[in-house]
């Protein structure tokens, strides 16, 4: 018969009693397997216990397994995997936000460019009415029907401001480099005595 291990690996998890039973001990087994009967869970005999070196009974000092290691070879392995998908994953969902990205753009730039198609198609209808084109020929162009007198008024800011009694704009003050020079060229244009 094999021995199980514990999943941490520190020994048998069943220790069989029937190899370890004395001659002595027979009596003592048919008492446990009657135990058996009454109680439904599996009961050990007294004589497979460990005692120490000495025949005295005195109980065995225990011992402390070591505690396992926090980071198991599985898991290190399951790590490691899940870093690499995690960083095989990265560049192709970088490139799927950026198509994303763009293809809202491009959208946006269809939705303004049909927008614009409308309006120009609108002014196009416009200009496919006759009225509509004898109003733009007066305004941009001055045309006018035959019996019509055209009558155009220019700007003139002398002549407003003559109406409005008002003066036009004093000149402005020589400067004062021009005056010195001025100053400096009468001293040389006089005769020396």
């Amino acid at each position: 018969m094999t021995q199980r291990r514990l999943p941490s690996g520190q020994g048998p998890a069943r220790r069989p009693s029937a190899a370890r039973r004395s001659p002595s001990s027979s009596t003592r087994a048919t008492t446990s397997t009657k135990a058996r009967t009454r109680n439904t869970g599996p009961v050990r005999a007294p004589s497979s216990r460990r005692t120490s070196g000495s025949e005295s009974g005195e109980a065995a000092k225990r011992t402390h397994a070591p505690r396992p290691r926090a980071l198991t070879g599985r898991a290190t392995i399951l790590i490691a995997v899940f870093v690499a998908l995690a960083l095989a994953y990265t560049y192709p969902l970088r490139v799927y936000l950026e198509q994303e990205t763009q293809i809202a753009q491009m959208e946006n730039d269809q939705a303004k460019q049909r927008a614009e198609i409308a309006e120009t198609a609108k002014e196009l209808e416009k200009w496919q009415d006759d009225e509509y084109l004898r109003i733009q020929a007066r305004e941009k162009y001055f045309y006018v029907r035959p019996g019509e007198t055209p009558l155009l008024v220019y700007y003139d800011a002398a002549g407003a401001a003559r109406d409005a009694d008002e003066k036009a704009p004093a000149a402005a003050p020589d400067r004062w480099y021009d005056t010195l020079w001025s100053s400096v060229q009468a001293a040389n244009a006089e005769p020396a005595n």
